[in-house]
Order: C-alpha cells, then sequence, then structure tokens
C-alpha cells in the first residue's frame, strides 16, 4: 500500500520545508526543541527539583 521513503524523496521534502521556514526560524525551532527535551529529562530525572529545593534550604538558613 504505502512505500519506505528514498533519498529523491526526502531531498524533496526537506526543500519544500527549507523554503517554507528558512535556514533561520529552522535552527530557531530546532533550538527550542532541544531545550525542550533537555528539561523533559531533567524532569523526569528529577534533579532539577533536587537542585532548587536545595538551593531554597540554604538560603533560608542564611536568613
Amino acid at each position: 500500500m504505502f512505500r519506505q521513503f528514498g533519498l529523491p524523496e526526502l531531498l524533496i521534502i526537506l526543500v519544500l520545508v527549507l523554503l517554507l521556514f528558512g535556514v533561520g526560524r529552522i535552527s530557531k525551532i530546532a533550538g527550542e526543541l532541544g531545550k525542550g527535551i533537555r528539561s523533559f529529562r531533567r524532569g523526569l530525572s528529577g534533579e532539577d527539583d533536587q537542585e532548587k529545593s536545595d538551593e531554597e534550604a540554604d538560603e533560608s538558613k542564611k536568613e
């Protein structure tokens, strides 16, 4: 029914995306996507929450 995408089809799609969005906008989208993935991974591991709670505890002890 559906066939796999080959190299020519992928190149055509890439050119169309570049024409629609432009290089600058694609790099911004990719950067935001990377930040979102990093934030998601930190949220899953709990590193971010632990660091914030440690910092808040240290600040309250100083006051």
